[in-house]
């Protein structure tokens, strides 16, 4: 293998400050262009009744197919069509309902050229996102949104770099106000997510979590520490709950016990409510599941109870119950 001179450290920590400095600035760029066109293509997209078909070929297809999965995720009905698949078979998914958003930063994409010509006859709206204002693609769609760059970051100023950054963030753009503006929140957000780990997170709730009936450990308060600890030990949650009927007034955790037995020293003969914790850590059972591991770790809390809204009791959670569900 060859020593190149410069691949030095100080020379490629160079490269890549110059690739940042480029890029960066064909952001300020851009963002310095967001005009009446760019709303009036947010507002196309939110009045579409179809869907936003992206498509691009090359390194703009790339962003496009990204962009497509975002729009996706964040409440605007979107896929992805490959330029070259398009003009094979693929244009059948396009209908004249949905909006065609064409990413060509040459703006003479003959494969986009030819899907806007069958596009328009369908009656679709085009956007069209280049970096060639005066590009075919530009005067061939309903609305051209500019993203022009100075230069790309490549020294030969060849490779798609800033270009296909600014596309990319232009794109984000369009998502994220399309989403601010349906009001599209964070259960919206998990129902478009369910097997990850985030709308596991965010639809879990501490009903489909929490211990209940038979698992949970019950005691009365009068019932001695013996017997109190047979009951803790049988459910496996480190505490008792110390119940008057079905309401909860208190629980005796494991910390109790040894708080007793410092003080006391012999505690056999004596009740939990000697030793018990008042006014536990409640929680509804609808609440998100990771809003019960917040109130957990910022109270350094194993267990907490699930109670209903006239204070009775429900069930009980477990920190393990939470990692084993992994909320957490």
């Amino acid at each position: 293998m060859h020593d190149h001179p410069r691949l030095q450290p100080e020379a490629i920590r160079a490269s890549a400050a110059h690739t940042f400095a480029i890029e960066i600035q064909a952001l300020q760029a851009l963002q310095g262009r967001i005009d009446a066109r760019f709303e009036q293509a947010v507002a196309l997209i939110l009045g579409c009744p179809g869907r936003v078909v992206v498509t691009g070929i090359g390194k703009s297809g790339h962003i496009a197919r990204k962009i497509a999965a975002t729009l996706a995720s964040t409440g605007t009905p979107a896929f992805f069509m490959h330029a070259a698949e398009a003009i094979h078979g693929d244009l059948g998914m396009l209908t004249g309902e949905d909006i065609l958003l064409a990413i060509s930063y040459s703006g003479s994409a003959q494969e986009l050229i030819t899907i806007i010509s069958v596009a328009k006859r369908m009656g679709t709206q085009i956007i069209a996102m280049t970096g060639h204002p005066d590009s075919e693609l530009a005067r061939s769609a309903n609305l051209s949104l500019d993203a022009a760059v100075d230069q790309e970051a490549c020294p030969l100023n060849l490779a798609p770099t800033a270009s296909t950054t600014a596309a990319l963030v232009l794109g984000d753009a369009i998502a994220v106000a399309c989403l601010e503006a349906r009001g599209f929140n964070r259960d919206d957000f998990a129902r478009s997510h369910p097997g990850g780990a985030l709308g596991r997170r965010l639809l879990t709730s501490v009903a489909d979590v929490m211990r209940t009936g038979a698992a949970l450990p019950k005691v009365r308060p009068e019932t001695l520490i013996p017997d109190a600890l047979t009951e803790m030990s049988s459910k496996g949650m480190g505490m008792a709950i110390v119940l008057d009927g079905a309401r909860p007034v208190g629980i005796f955790t494991d910390g109790d016990l040894r708080r007793m037995i410092a003080q006391h020293g012999d505690i056999r003969a004596l009740p939990v409510s000697v030793g018990m914790s008042h006014h536990p850590k409640a929680i509804a059972p609808g609440a998100p599941a990771i809003e019960a591991a917040t109130v957990m770790d910022a109270n350094k809390l194993s267990q907490m109870l699930v109670l209903d809204g006239d204070g009775l009791l429900l069930g009980a959670l477990h920190m393990h119950d939470l990692l084993a569900a992994k909320v957490i």
